[in-house]
């Protein structure tokens, strides 16, 4: 079912991993023949998986690693892996402050 996004553009619906539930099927299907690849404007990807562009989810490692093995990681452009240099350490204060000050 297509979903209309503005005047000229269509979406088709999507599920978060809270909208789903898998279950068992009574087919086997073979992974020889499964083709999970998918396309997002020119990016063509093996792996139908797009990690979420949250700090704590992806930074750019992460990122370059889901690209490698065939997924997509988003980075958040607003966040500390994009805007600030030696991010690692901000990260890690953040971290600290987080056991220390944490509330119950």
């Amino acid at each position: 079912m297509d979903i209309q996004l503005g005047r000229s553009k269509t979406v088709r619906r999507a599920y978060g991993i809270d909208e789903i539930a898998l279950v068992p099927g009574g087919r086997t299907v073979d992974p020889e023949v499964t083709d999970t690849r998918w396309s997002l404007g020119g990016i063509e990807r093996e792996i139908p998986i797009i990690a979420s562009a949250m700090d704590g989810v992806v930074d750019v490692d992460m990122a370059v690693r889901l690209s490698q093995l065939g997924a997509l990681g988003v980075l958040n452009l607003e966040g500390v892996q994009t805007r600030l240099r030696g991010s690692q350490r901000v990260l890690d204060r953040i971290a600290a402050v987080a056991r220390t000050n944490s509330s119950p």
